[in-house]
């Protein structure tokens, strides 16, 4: 399960970095609301097609059992989602991409002081460590080029996602945790397509009624939509079963890895020139990513 756990947050890492490179592309032309639901548009399917695959070659015996808790979970971690996916794509229109992705990146030690006074977490020294250290990574990366640029109202949007996103992960965990008569990867596909299933059928809902010009913006760009789908789906395939293996601020810790793979689409797809601050940032953030594997 070591090993599985950091294979799944690697995967996760990679694949939301370029889902967030294609939202910040879709960003141009379609709504903050457009782009979060593109998130999830194509997810659904795919998700359902994951979960029959998993049960026809991973057959259990065990019958799932939903209790009232695990469906609160669902419901607060699918709305904390996708509040914290409408922050990251305001982020976009704030500061550079790189700078944006490393504001909501906040997202790990917010889920580990979450974590450990509201759900009994508990996290070795070295550990603690390893968070902290990513932290600070997060911090040098948050200024970006110019240190005196950064706004409160950038500062409190990241912050505000990174916060968001850290509820999401605390409470897919929690969710994953209440279905204790399944396998790992299973209890993290039902609470996937769970997830999944809430948040695009209720934005659909929401943009069909009040912002149809959205979905014809979202029709026009469907190449770019179903890219930004694809790219979230395997994310989240890969955060909720590793979070489903691992306490969140570890697994969100390592994950902090995306933030090397954000600064290499931002310099060499996007052109965007990185400071030397981001350099240190992005060696903390690996030294950090040891740690949490050591511990």
């Amino acid at each position: 399960m070591a090993i599985s756990w950091v294979f799944f947050t690697l995967m996760a890492a990679f694949m939301q970095a370029w889902r967030n490179a294609f939202q910040k592309q879709l960003s141009t032309t379609v709504d903050i609301w457009g782009v979060t639901l593109a998130r999830f548009l194509f997810g659904l399917p795919l998700a359902g097609l994951y979960i029959a695959t998993l049960y026809h070659f991973k057959p259990v015996e065990s019958v799932v059992h939903f209790t009232p808790k695990y469906w609160i979970y669902i419901l607060i971690a699918g709305i904390s989602q996708i509040l914290a996916t409408a922050l990251m794509v305001q982020l976009f229109k704030q500061k550079n991409y790189a700078i944006g992705v490393g504001l909501a990146k906040s997202e790990a030690i917010l889920a580990a002081i979450i974590g450990v006074i509201f759900l009994s977490d508990h996290l070795s020294a070295l550990a603690w460590i390893g968070v902290l250290i990513g932290g600070y990574a997060v911090f040098l990366l948050s200024k970006g080029n110019q240190i005196t640029g950064l706004s409160t109202k950038t500062l409190a949007i990241g912050i505000g996602s990174g916060l968001s996103f850290a509820i999401t992960s605390l409470l897919v965990r929690e969710a994953s945790l209440e279905l204790a008569m399944l396998p790992t990867v299973h209890r993290a596909s039902w609470v996937l397509i769970s997830v999944i299933g809430f948040q695009c059928i209720s934005m659909l809902i929401y943009l069909s009624l009040f912002s149809r010009t959205t979905l014809v913006a979202m029709w026009q760009r469907l190449g770019l939509t179903f890219k930004v789908s694809f790219c979230s789906f395997m994310a989240s395939l890969g955060w909720f079963t590793a979070m489903s293996m691992m306490s969140v601020p570890i697994v969100k810790t390592l994950g902090q890895i995306e933030i090397l793979f954000s600064l290499l689409i931002s310099a060499y797809f996007f052109k965007e020139k990185l400071a030397r601050a981001e350099h240190w940032g992005l060696g903390l953030v690996v030294i950090a990513a040891m740690l949490v594997i050591w511990a």
